[in-house]
């Protein structure tokens, strides 16, 4: 019987330690460079004692989770695979690797023992993603994950053959994506609104200076308005909308405000006002909302709002199972002027899509 004791990272390398198998990977963040994904290298110390007739299997699987993983046992199955991939390393079935860096520094951990693997990501997967669970929600939280998994097997993927959880290691990786280096400028939204009772219009313009921001990073907004009428303009409300499309099973898409911040600026009739408005959209004041989109998280580390999804030309969406996006409203509140006075209130409001993404690293 093989078991696992407790998780460590040492020297820049995490290994899962269990009696008769070892897992060791250099790092846990993969990046999705557009044409290219990070190989996934690793070495497993295998203690072949034991074993009888059963195989040694590393496994990288990318799926998506919509459901608690305690209902599995009453035959409910809430995780789908969207791409997996089984290697043999014991018996040597010839996955013979190009040995790398990264292969050797954990081959002289693992000694004689060791039995280097490396996977190559498809280009087509989606990054991973974990939906914000609530505060009474346990296991594992929704979303799409990467796990690498080695494990003591007849066979690769026999449905029928049950595999004992301490037959098994495993370390959850992400594949994560940054900014490209190129970005083009910012987006533009204009209204021209007319109110009952005035027959000049206000017009409201609301542009974003590049295409692309960073998370944590204040995102200016430039508004301009010309008001024509009589009315006042008595404040400017900016929110911004994230919008989760779950495209996998089932047509589920849902939209949960992530900001929502008004600004004291008046902007009396027959008057212009341009001014570049602040915001900063951030997990840390949405702690609370279940089923917001995150960048994936990894065990008892934190994370951020989700990236920006961005679709490829001839990518297949189905693929992807969760598509984020996000846009801003910029909103007038506007004042009814003369006799009727509220009754002629009127809202006046433009809409910007907004790209939310991690830089990339200097180095």
């Amino acid at each position: 019987m093989l078991e696992f004791s407790y998780y460590v990272e040492i020297h820049e390398c995490n290994a899962l330690f269990m009696f008769q198998l070892t897992l060791y990977l250099g790092k846990r963040d993969f990046v999705d460079h557009v044409d290219s994904v990070d190989p996934v290298e690793g070495v497993v110390k295998i203690d072949p004692a034991d074993l009888g007739d059963k195989k040694v299997w590393i496994q990288l699987a990318c799926a998506f989770r919509y459901g608690r993983e305690d209902l599995d046992v009453i035959g409910l199955s809430f995780r789908k695979d969207i791409w997996i991939q089984h290697i043999q390393l014991y018996p040597d079935a010839g996955h013979k690797p190009t040995l790398t860096e990264m292969h050797d520094t954990l081959l002289k951990k693992a000694g004689e023992q060791g039995h280097p693997f490396t996977f190559n990501i498809p280009t087509n997967l989606p990054c991973s993603v974990t939906l914000q669970p609530g505060p009474d929600d346990k296991g594992k939280a929704c979303g799409v994950d990467f796990e690498v998994k080695a494990y003591v097997a007849k066979s690769a993927d026999d449905p029928d053959e049950k595999i004992d959880k301490k037959d098994t290691c495993r370390l959850i990786i992400r594949k994560i994506q940054f900014a490209p280096d190129n970005t083009g400028s910012g987006q533009k939204a204009e209204l021209c609104k007319s109110f009952m009772m005035s027959d000049k219009p206000v017009l409201l313009e609301a542009s974003l200076s590049k295409e692309i921001y960073y998370h944590g990073d204040p995102i200016p907004i430039n508004v301009k308005v010309k008001n024509e009428t009589n009315k006042v303009v008595k404040k400017i409300k900016i929110t911004v909308d994230q919008t989760t499309d779950v495209v996998l099973y089932s047509a589920d898409k849902y939209t949960k405000n992530v900001l929502s911040e008004e600004f004291a600026e008046t902007i009396e009739g027959s008057a212009n006002f341009e001014k570049s408005l602040e915001i900063i959209p951030l997990l840390a004041n949405n702690k609370e909302k279940r089923g917001l989109a995150l960048d994936g998280r990894l065990k008892d580390e934190d994370t951020n709002l989700a990236s920006t999804t961005i679709i490829r030309t001839g990518m297949d969406k189905e693929m992807l199972g969760i598509l984020v996006s996000y846009k801003i409203k910029v909103n007038l509140m506007v004042s009814g002027g003369g006799l009727l006075g509220g009754l002629t209130a009127s809202d006046v409001t433009v809409e910007l899509p907004l790209t939310l993404m991690h830089p990339k690293p200097k180095d």
